[in-house]
């Protein structure tokens, strides 16, 4: 095998060193973006449809990074990778709980519901 086709990576998977770069990735989940299927899911979970900047953004990102060196890209991919929190990074119980209120406030009412007994 060529050490520069170990195997085709999006940006920022978090593959060890001798990698080529492929925006494939990136180009499929702008494509699937527009499609139907996905603009309605958006609509019907979100109420709005995806305006699909940030995959434009991916793409741009991803093939911007074709332009530089591999050594130079190694660099970056790393450091983007140790500036990502951790998934199982835990909160503090007040960022808990203010997160907890952004995200399900409007569920709350300020009149319980009245029960008939």
């Amino acid at each position: 095998m060529d050490e520069g086709k170990k195997g085709e990576v999006g940006v920022g998977s978090g593959i060890p060193a001798a990698r080529r770069l492929s925006c494939t990735k990136c180009f499929d989940i702008l494509w699937f973006c527009y499609s139907p299927f996905h603009q309605m899911q958006q609509y019907y979970r979100y109420g709005d449809f995806d305006n699909c900047f940030a995959k434009w953004h991916d793409l741009y990102d991803c093939l911007a990074l074709k332009t530089k060196k591999s050594s130079e890209v190694e660099d970056i991919l790393v450091a983007r990778e140790n500036e990502k929190k951790h998934i199982w990074t835990y909160r503090t119980v007040d960022e808990a709980s203010e997160n907890w209120l952004k995200m399900y406030s409007r569920f709350l009412s300020t009149n319980p519901p009245e029960t008939n007994r």
